[in-house]
């Protein structure tokens, strides 16, 4: 086995240990402190699978354009690959993030047009 992996492995053990017990000492004052150590964690949002959706397909679709200009004699192959690959992930990732910002901004003005019609009441 290679030297480099036995270290990045003994690395990584010790960082996951030490990151566990300041994890747990962090919880434990927030319980001492009577706070609840759930309300600091980040709020799931379910846009992990239009993440990992858009960046693949985009890096499927430089792939394939990558692919058609390095077939036509348009690009170099490196360049090509690595370019659009690089490019058509980004927008993606870009596009997700737009989306992601106006779902979130929908959902805010429905819980506050709901929130009035029942103060409304």
């Amino acid at each position: 086995m290679e030297p480099i992996l036995i270290i990045a492995t003994v690395f990584a053990t010790i960082y996951g240990i030490v990151y566990l017990m300041i994890r747990r000492k962090e919880r434990m004052a927030l319980i001492d402190r009577g706070l609840d150590p759930r309300s600091f964690e980040k709020e799931n949002t379910g846009f992990s699978s239009l993440k990992y959706g858009l960046l693949f397909t985009g890096i499927g679709l430089g792939l394939l354009i990558a692919n058609i200009l390095v077939s036509i004699g348009a690009m170099d192959r490196e360049a090509a690959y690595f370019s659009l690959v690089s490019l058509f992930g980004g927008i993606a990732l870009i596009l997700d993030y737009l989306l992601e910002v106006s779902i979130t901004k929908r959902r805010i003005r429905e819980k506050t047009a709901d929130n009035q019609v029942k103060n409304d009441l």
